[in-house]
């Protein structure tokens, strides 16, 4: 407002958020004219909040509305005209050597982890993490932030493969781990709600590399989808620099966020063209899906009306994301529902109001599970994107171990009936 309409503006923000707000604005260079009401502003009396505007600032001490006009009029001062930008040192390549426990504990005392024990990535494992992509190992991925204006991190693909090592994933994996770092996407974003994530992989890659996308594929059942995701969760503490009550600030945080939800789509069990396919990729190409919200509804069952009736329900007015397992999409089908592009364009023009209307694109269905039960799990996740895989694959192709690492895998079976010597 100020610089392009020549309106003198000044920020307010309660202070629960001052200092995050007062580094932000260093970090940037912005020295703004903060005025910092009490908090919570929300669901409090109007007696409270007249007391706030007619007392002091909690942070500085000054009358609130002196404070504001002040801000408004005063002239700028050199230290904000010409503000220095601090420079954030830069975490050293390598660490001192020490023993293996003292190792552990310096990458948890330092947050680098998760808080579960980590691989430690030791030159020799994230050399041969390295050989899981074909790419300069100095090549820059990304940038990175959990915060929406905070200084954003760059990582090159060596620091993708240290934290790929931490997660205890292997080559293998690696191709898909970049495809999501790539993305620039942390799966923790700071938002004072506590949001959840999910990824998932598309094409050939899934099956090469042993992904879930059918009986407890969002459960702690599969290697790849475990470390995959959890390789997300350490990227997005370590590149987009989330700390708990610094840059994270999620109230109550979401379990999620350990190994997020991560699986391959079930494309040979599902009625539809693959999610892939339909933003735009071919069917043999590989590529990672990025979804964020903050709810998941463990449970539906029922056609298109169920449908509409869990989205008016649960208050969904925009963005949606149902988890569809291949049952339940049949049963879909068989209502008429070909082409799922259409089911959301219905769901849109049924659900909102008067003064709002869903986007159809902001409706999507991905096909997952192993039809034990005809249900549907539905989030209000939003999509954002989806991306290749395969530009991050070596030229020889997935580097698999000579002996890959699987857990136990459940039958497949022919047709949804698992009898003896009829299972594949």
């Amino acid at each position: 407002m100020e610089g392009e309409y020549g309106v003198p503006t000044a920020p307010i923000v309660t202070a629960r958020f001052a200092e995050y707000v007062l580094r932000d604005g260093r970090s940037h260079g912005m020295n703004l004219r903060w005025t910092f009401p009490p908090y919570p502003v929300a669901w409090v009396s109007r007696e409270t909040l007249r007391e706030y505007i007619q007392g002091n600032d909690p942070v500085t001490g000054v009358p609130l509305m002196t404070e504001i006009v002040g801000a408004l009029t005063k002239p700028l001062t050199e230290a904000e005209m010409n503000p220095e930008i601090p420079e954030r040192p830069k975490r050293p390549r390598l660490l001192e050597a020490d023993s293996e426990a003292n190792l552990h504990r310096l990458f948890l005392q330092n947050g680098w982890t998760d808080g579960l024990p980590i691989v430690l990535p030791t030159e020799e494992r994230v050399a041969e993490m390295l050989t899981g992509t074909g790419h300069d190992p100095q090549e820059v991925v990304g940038m990175m932030s959990v915060t929406t204006h905070e200084e954003q991190n760059e990582y090159t693909v060596e620091n993708v493969a240290v934290n790929a090592v931490m997660a205890g994933a292997r080559p293998e994996h690696l191709p898909v781990i970049l495809a999501i770092a790539s993305t620039k996407h942390p799966s923790i974003p700071s938002s004072t709600g506590s949001y959840g994530s999910m990824v998932m992989v598309n094409g050939p890659v899934a099956e090469t590399i042993g992904m879930n996308s059918g009986v407890g594929a969002l459960g702690p059942f599969n290697y790849a989808n475990s470390v995959i995701g959890r390789a997300w969760t350490l990227m997005s503490i370590n590149f987009g620099n989330a700390r708990a009550g610094d840059t994270y600030m999620a109230t109550i945080g979401n379990g999620l966020s350990f190994a997020n939800q991560c699986c391959a789509e079930n494309e040979k069990k599902s009625p539809w063209e693959p999610f892939h396919v339909r933003k735009g990729f071919k069917a043999s190409e590989s590529t990672v899906s990025i979804f964020r919200g903050w709810n998941v509804s463990t449970l539906g069952m029922g056609g298109a009306d169920a449908l509409l009736q869990r989205m008016k329900s649960s208050g969904m007015m925009g963005n949606c994301t149902f988890v569809v397992d291949p049952l339940a999409a049949k049963s879909l089908k068989d209502e008429g529902w070909k082409d799922p592009g259409k089911l959301s364009e219905w769901l849109a023009g049924e659900s909102g109001s008067t003064f709002f209307k869903p986007n159809p694109e902001g409706i999507n269905f991905v096909v997952v599970g192993g039809e034990t039960n005809p249900i549907w799990q539905s989030t209000d996740y939003t999509y954002y994107t989806t991306v290749s895989v395969d530009k991050w694959v070596p030229e020889g192709g997935i580097r698999l171990d000579e002996n890959p690492l699987r857990m136990p895998a459940y039958k497949e079976c022919e047709d949804e009936l698992c009898i003896i010597g009829r299972s594949n």
